[in-house]
């Protein structure tokens, strides 16, 4: 069992925090046990929106003034935000001094007896994170974070990744010249079995992953993190569902969009009339099973377009706008409007729902979905089902 101080020692000796916000990408607000907020840096800009819910347990640590470096602007660094009882490991810049240790301590069975020859190793335009050697043969190694997971299944990226998708292309020309080349997909959770590409989130990255498959190795390794921040060896390798992967890495499926009003509004919908819609959060479901990419892209605009469905004239009007697309080879829109429904109210009768026999495809929260748990846990349900129970 190895200490993170033993791995990391810039890090300091943590504590324990609760969060209450995060101003941008690289900085969260969090309240320590005596009561004082501290403002803290983030070394992960994922989107981490089901993890940083509010009053969830944080792990923070001092910072430490590198040699030769400005001083920091922020005093701590947040490594680890807690979710059922385990920490997730934050710290995307240290997660490969992580899987140093993993190999060094032969704790990856698919690279155990691996030597590592070299960290941060150039090849062409691009820098890969390890040169080892591995059954007498040169392995250039690229590592990748995740903390992106539901029940049972992982799933990477968080958002979209066009560096991602390049070193993928490129480890794979490299294979195409005879050299070996591998991705670990660096899991901070050891309670899962599956790991897939988020298809939903991005999917040429996806698209991109099936197409290499067969020229560099694919290894999603689940990092036995415990309560104190050590890890219990060895990792555990997740298993890859390509058949089912086959079939539902298409842009076809269903969506859920939120929509923010920060003030109450009132427009005219189509056959609707005139409707009166209160201050607060909106969640529409629709879909399309062709072509999900371009009409997830057509509500995004506001300018250009003539109004077609119920949801424009919302749109319209909205403040702010997010677009969650759920990928799939089925059609699930009214089931996935009515497992909406079981969460929250409806909003309006006959809302996007004038072809279906659903009440309404619009629903309301008076507070913003993406701090609730049960809405991420909905939106997991729906994405990272296991590959068995599709």
């Amino acid at each position: 069992m190895f200490h993170l101080a033993q791995l990391t020692p810039n890090l300091g000796n943590y504590f324990k925090a609760t969060f209450e916000s995060r101003p941008n990408r690289f900085i969260v607000m969090c309240k320590t046990s005596s009561g004082e907020t501290i403002r803290t840096y983030l070394p992960n800009p994922g989107r981490l929106h089901e993890l940083f819910l509010p009053g969830v347990t944080l792990y923070v640590s001092p910072a430490t003034q590198e040699p030769g470096k400005p001083p920091r602007k922020t005093a701590f660094t947040t490594i680890a935000v807690e979710r059922d009882g385990l920490p997730i490991f934050l710290h995307t810049h240290q997660t490969n001094d992580i899987v140093e240790l993993l190999l060094k301590n032969k704790a990856i069975p698919a690279l155990k007896g691996a030597q590592i020859v070299k960290r941060e190793v150039k090849v062409g335009r691009s820098r890969f994170d390890f040169l080892l050697q591995h059954k007498k043969k040169e392995l250039y190694l690229e590592v990748k974070s995740c903390t992106l997971f539901g029940d049972k299944v992982a799933m990477f990226p968080d958002a979209v990744t066009e560096r991602g998708r390049r070193h993928l292309l490129e480890l794979a020309e490299m294979a195409k010249e005879g050299i070996n080349t591998a991705v670990v997909f660096a899991i901070q959770s050891p309670r899962l079995k599956w790991f897939m590409p988020d298809y939903h989130t991005d999917l040429a990255f996806s698209k991109t992953l099936l197409n290499v498959r067969s020229q560099v190795k694919i290894l999603p390794i689940a990092i036995p993190w415990t309560k104190n921040l050590t890890i219990k060896t060895p990792a555990k390798e997740l298993v890859i569902p390509w058949d089912y992967l086959e079939s539902e890495v298409v842009d076809s499926g269903s969506y859920i969009l939120l929509l923010e009003l920060k003030k109450k509004k009132t427009c005219k919908v189509g056959s609707l009339g005139k409707l009166s819609f209160p201050k607060g959060h909106y969640l529409y479901v629709g879909s399309a099973m062709a072509n999900l990419s371009a009409r997830i892209a057509r509500h995004k605009r506001k300018d250009g377009k003539k109004f077609h469905w119920h949801i424009d004239f919302l749109r319209e009007i909205a403040d702010d706008f997010i677009a969650l697309p759920i990928r799939s080879s089925k059609r699930e829109e009214c089931l996935l409007s009515e497992t909406v429904g079981n969460c929250f109210s409806e909003s309006h009768l006959g809302f996007g729902s004038s072809d279906c026999h659903c009440p309404s495809h619009l629903y309301y929260s008076q507070d913003n979905p993406l701090h609730l748990r049960k809405f991420h846990d909905l939106l997991e349900s729906f994405r990272m089902r296991e590959p068995t129970k599709n």
